[in-house]
Order: C-alpha cells, then structure tokens, then sequence
C-alpha cells in the first residue's frame, strides 16, 4: 500500500511524470481489458490509489482483468466520456455526481449549497440511505455505481481579480462552473454570473481572463495547477462533491462473478484509502499554495445561506429532486430550507 503523503504529491507533480505513473503495460492479452477514464491529474491521489486497486485486481486475477487508467481527461471532457461510457466504449469513469446529473438528476443532491458541515456528516449519508438511493437511481440509467464514492472534497471559491468574503462581493463575478444545473443555479442565486464549462477547458478559461474565478477542493486547485492564474482563495466549503466510480453496467455483467467481486472489493477499498489521503492533503496543501502566492480568506458562511434562503434557492431544488429524497437528505443534515 503507498502512503499517500504531501510530499508524495508533489514529488508526482508534472504532466510527463504523471503520464509514466499510469502506463499500464500488458504482459499478455486479458481475458477482459477494461478501460478507466479519469478527468483528474495524474498525480491526484485518485488516480495513485485507482492504479493501486488496478495492480491489485491484475495480480490476483492472474491477468484475466486488466483495468487500464487514463487520467487527466485523456479519453475527452466529461461529456464525452459519459456518453463513451453509456456506449460501452468506456468501461469504467469517475465522475463527480454533480455532472452525472445531466444524466441522473437526484445524483446531484449531495452538493446542495452549505448542507453538509463536516465529513462524518457526509460519509454517515453517502455510505448509507442517501447514497443508496442515489445508486438505485443511477442504475435506472444503465449505469452500475461502487458502494463507496469517492472524496472529491469540500469546494471553495478562488478569484484572480478580488477577494470573495460577503455575497456581494460575487455580484456579476465571472466564475467558471463544471456543466451542472445545480452550479449554475446556485451561483446564479448568490448573484455571479456562473460559466459552465468542461474542467479539461478550466485552466485556459482562466488564463484567458474568459472566467475571473472558479470553485474546487484544494487538491485539485493545486494538482491542476489553478494557483498559477488565480490569487485569492475564499474557504467557503460551499459544498461537498464526490467522485462516483461507474462501470457500464452491460459491461460489469459480463465479468465472471467472482471477477466481478474482485473488482468492486478493490475499487470500494481504495476508495476507503483516497478518503484518508485527500482529507489530509486538502489541510496540508494550504502551505503550499500560500507559499505559490495565494491569499486565503475566511468568511462567514451564514450570510451566503441566508442569500440562497432569499433567492428560493432551497425550495426550487427540493422541488425538483421530490419529498422523498429530501427528506433521505435531511435525515443527515438536519433542516436546511
């Protein structure tokens, strides 16, 4: 098992070490070769413990299964991967269930704005009835969802342009948003003026001043190099996003049983690590990216979901999702309208 460390993930930094990381060489055909797309670096630790899980499955398969990991959107934007994985040219995919709700709107519901406060809140919902009643819904889709899901983290709002501490201070504010209703509805709420677009476009987005700002967990601010063309970083903690790992069902099927309970024994189990090593990381990479140049500011949460109150924001997605799946969300969040 690789510890997963800070200074692990630095040392993995640059593009052409993160290619060599991931190349998965085959000694012999599999019986089953297994594609898994990723829109991450290749120094994320998604992808660290991905490939362990990988190697691991390989080598008590005895080669039967070969899962090859194609990181940082190398197969195409999420869009695209998504419709590959719903072809079947894509056998398995990562992908942030705010996204998959282009596809399976309810997916979306654990990134409602300012619900969840902390991880055990999230992990005590998305290891139990709110994540089952997602997966029951993403498998209407023909799409197969892993038990656990994996940890995308808390997102905060970066800026290049001016510091965000109050709501006013996102009035008009350009913000690139991934391609996701919610996002775009909650910033539009706040009074940004939200961009959708794919995260393989994000870093261009922002050189270019097309965006002055964008939301992600600290990991993928520093794994993608965000720091680079921003300059402030507000901890909102706005939302909590996860990555769920998704197999075309038709595909999963095919696997012998027991390959089959290979793979989901390993991919759940490294999912359990990539937990423990991206909640460390994302309180250590503040050093770091303070050390890049990057103000942190603190803000008071309250008034952006006193804002959101306001806005109707709560009750137009309640609307949307049903009765029944918020009140599954509220059971671990506690009232949030």
């Amino acid at each position: 098992m690789v510890k997963m460390t800070r200074r692990r993930l630095m040392a993995a930094s640059g593009a052409a070490a993160g290619i060599s990381l991931f190349a998965i060489g085959k000694a012999h055909a599999a019986e089953f070769s297994y594609k898994l797309a990723t829109n991450l670096a290749g120094d994320h630790p998604l992808n660290m413990r991905a490939k362990e899980a990988a190697d691991r499955i390989r080598k008590a398969s005895n080669g039967q299964l070969d899962i090859q990991l194609f990181p940082n959107n190398q197969l195409g934007s999420d869009t695209d991967v998504l419709s590959q994985l719903r072809s079947g040219a894509v056998e398995l995919f990562t992908l942030s269930g705010l996204i998959l709700s282009t596809l399976v709107p309810v997916a979306s519901i654990n990134g409602i704005g300012f619900a969840f406060p902390d991880y055990p809140a999230v992990w005590k919902a998305m290891d139990g009835e709110l994540g089952a009643f997602i997966r029951a819904a993403i498998a209407k889709s023909g799409i197969t969802a892993m038990e656990h899901i994996w940890d995308n983290g808390f997102r905060h709002i970066s800026s290049s342009t001016k510091a965000i501490v109050t709501p006013a201070d996102l009035e008009g504010f350009k913000i690139r948003v991934p391609v996701s209703p919610l996002w775009t509805s909650m910033f539009k709420a706040l009074g940004a003026s939200p961009i959708s677009i794919n995260v393989s476009e994000m870093y261009s987005a922002l050189q270019t001043k097309i965006a002055e700002g964008q939301e992600n967990p600290l990991a993928v601010i520093w794994t993608m190099r965000v720091f680079e063309v921003q300059k402030y970083i507000s901890l909102t903690g706005h939302m909590w996003d996860g990555y769920w790992m998704l197999a075309n069902t038709k595909a999963w099927q095919a696997l012998p049983d027991d390959l089959r309970a290979l793979a989901t024994k390993e991919l759940n189990a490294s999912a359990l690590d990539q937990r423990a090593d991206l909640e460390k990381l994302n309180t250590g990479l503040r050093k770091d990216l303070e050390a890049k140049g990057i103000e942190f500011k603190t803000v008071d949460k309250e008034p952006f979901r006193e804002k959101l109150r306001q806005a109707g924001f709560f009750n137009e997605w309640k609307q949307k999702y049903g009765d029944e799946a918020w009140s599954v969300l509220e059971k671990f969040t506690g009232k949030i309208a």
